[in-house]
């Protein structure tokens, strides 16, 4: 079974650091569910250790990251979840559905196999960071990938969507994580803990403006009022279905 992240998840487990801060609304979205499938879990960021947790992902990479004496792993897609109806108390999937194949089957298997709630960390595809100014082609990348918002509750049947603010020293190494750090954009190292940068074509042009408005003082000019910011609504989201 191949995966995207068979070649994109080299160190992952190093540069993606699970931040308590956003670990923390998941925990509380979780409620009190003993047993918790994690969709497309990746080397194990966000799994709850209070939890009986099963794990999920499609990649041997990113198996292969996970701690010795993490959470039971089944290698599998989300859209065929190899368990039966209702078979745990909750299910949870962490900046994973923009790259399943097909999210709204994907979705409807979460919402299949979880008695409880069905508990999703993802991106508003209609909100654009200020990285998306130097680089449009990520926006462009995320009309692709991630789902519309309603799109969740079509799959999911009704759910509630909280903004999720991302503090500007945030440990884990997603897409727009930098916000208050742009010179980590010129990282090679750092880019490649986000899928995205391996998905676009060519992104020399886009950094060397950033490179330039960074040694210029221009980005700081343009973005002051981030300076000031502790944390920032970026655009992502936390799904999490209603009660049946």
């Amino acid at each position: 079974m191949s995966a995207l992240y068979d070649t994109v998840g080299v160190n992952y487990s190093n540069l993606r650091l699970p931040d308590p801060r956003l670990a923390a609304p998941i925990l509380e979205a979780l409620g009190e569910a003993k047993t918790v499938l994690n969709v497309g879990a990746g080397a194990g960021s966000y799994e709850p250790a209070d939890r009986h947790v099963t794990a999920l992902e499609p990649s041997l990479e990113m198996i292969r990251q996970r701690a010795p004496h993490g959470a039971p792993v089944i290698q599998g897609l989300a859209e065929a979840l190899p368990f039966t109806d209702e078979s745990f108390d909750a299910a949870m999937a962490v900046l994973t559905v923009h790259h399943w194949a097909d999210q709204r089957r994907g979705l409807a298997e979460m919402r299949r196999v979880a008695r409880g709630p069905v508990v999703i960390l993802t991106f508003d595809r209609d909100v654009r960071p200020w990285l998306t100014d130097y680089l449009p082609a990520l926006a462009e990348l995320d009309l692709v990938q991630m789902p519309a918002m309603d799109e969740y509750e079509q799959a999911l049947g009704p759910v509630r969507i909280d903004p999720v603010p991302i503090p500007f020293d945030c440990s884990d190494g997603f897409l727009y994580a930098y916000w208050r750090r742009p010179s980590a954009y010129l990282d090679e190292r750092l880019r490649a803990g986000s899928s995205s940068f391996w998905a676009l074509d060519d992104t020399a042009e886009g950094l060397a403006r950033l490179a330039r408005d960074l040694k210029t003082g221009a980005w700081e000019r343009r973005y002051a009022d981030l300076l000031q910011r502790d944390e920032l609504d970026l655009g992502y989201r936390l799904v999490v279905t209603l009660p049946r």
